[in-house]
């Protein structure tokens, strides 16, 4: 194999971490000055024009913290966790195309580091591995709010990776295939929202839990578990655990983008293929903003209700959705009628009603005593 091609796939893979983990310092501010501007604050103003040298800052400090290792801890497991945590935040954005293909000295280079077939899958694989890391991290802590916030954390997780699942094969049928790219060019004439969107919002919901966030963060509530799972860290093993978040929430508003949104694809994108990271860019600001929206205006859940939302409610309608999503399409080609396509949000958004319906009739039975 030509050396030059792994010397590509090495830049590729160091330009990519190093734009998520500049994205992540400059989320933390710009989720700071959303919730702010949202709450009617400042923000942070102090640190450079705009307070833009803030994240440098809260990255300096946190660096020269001292870090304090309790003496009953697992030592070997306690500093592991982090980065069982941190890694798959990274490894997932490997199968994400930012582009299409240019020419550079004489080559082609694709906007993506690997072209999977199984794309998707690689996805789901990597994303439950960050399971592991949470929950040694609550363990090895040998801490009763710690352990408590990583079986918490642990079984949020797992409940809502059957829906985030169900999402992924919604898009699948949608894409007819599992490869990213090929679910990217499959929205050319028009975005998978527009045919599923119970579909993508399921998605966000699932994400939101998945991330542990706002209104899903019961496993480091600081007000029940002193922030659980990462109690007992600090310093840089605690800026791991916040960075871990931060990355999850790029790289999943990248994989939304790229399921739901079209990902890369714009007006000029094949004449200019540079344009598609711009327009993928663009979309997964949109959607971040829409997560800091949800932190700034929806209260937390309790945690009971959280897991009966996500196995009562959630998951048996990403079954009803995926079901009417492969049906419509099974028949469209069946009958060659369009209209069976058309007939799936119209399927879905009833669907959707139904489900609101059972949240609201519980709501009220609940709010007058009959349990």
């Amino acid at each position: 194999m030509d050396w030059t091609i792994w010397l590509e796939w090495v830049l590729k893979g160091f330009i990519l971490c190093m734009i998520l983990l500049t994205g992540f310092a400059y989320l933390t501010w710009y989720e700071r000055r959303a919730l702010a501007r949202i709450q009617i604050r400042v923000g942070p103003n102090r640190a450079g024009p705009q307070g833009l040298l803030q994240p440098i800052a809260d990255a300096v400090k946190l660096i020269f913290k001292e870090e304090l290792t309790p003496a009953r801890v697992y030592k070997v497991v306690f500093i592991l966790a982090p980065v069982l945590t941190v890694v798959p935040s990274l490894v997932l954005a490997a199968v994400i195309p930012l582009g299409t293909s240019f020419h550079l000295f004489g080559r082609e280079v694709n906007l993506f580091v690997a072209d999977v077939n199984v794309g998707v899958l690689y996805i789901m694989s990597i994303a439950s591995i960050a399971v592991y890391g949470i929950v040694l991290a609550g363990w090895s802590s040998n801490n009763k709010y710690a352990m408590l916030g990583g079986i918490r954390s642990s079984a949020q997780m797992i409940s809502y990776e059957l829906t985030l699942g169900l999402s992924f094969v919604t898009a699948i049928i949608m894409g007819n295939s599992m490869n990213l790219i090929d679910i990217v060019n499959g929205q050319r004439s028009l975005w998978f929202v527009v045919i599923q969107p119970v579909g993508a919002l399921i998605f966000w919901i699932a994400t939101l839990a998945e991330v542990n966030r706002a209104p899903f963060d019961m496993p480091d509530a600081e007000q029940e578990l002193t922030a659980g799972f990462h109690a007992e860290y600090s310093g840089m093993k605690f800026a791991l655990f916040f960075m871990a978040e931060y990355q999850k929430m790029i790289v999943i508003c990248m994989i939304m983008a790229t399921l739901f949104f079209g990902g890369y694809l714009g007006p000029g994108v094949d004449k200019f293929p540079l344009l598609g990271p711009v327009y993928l860019f663009a979309k997964v600001i949109v959607l971040l903003f829409l997560m800091i929206w949800v932190r700034a205006t929806w209260p937390r859940i309790r945690y009971d209700r959280l897991m009966s939302f996500g196995w009562k409610i959630l998951l048996p309608l990403a079954l009803a959705v995926a079901f009417i999503t492969a049906t419509g399409i099974l028949l469209a080609d069946l009958y060659e009628n369009q209209l069976f396509v058309w007939s799936i949000p119209v399927l879905s958004i009833i669907s959707l009603l139904v489900a609101v319906a059972f949240i609201y009739r519980d709501l009220r039975r609940k709010s007058h005593g009959r349990f």
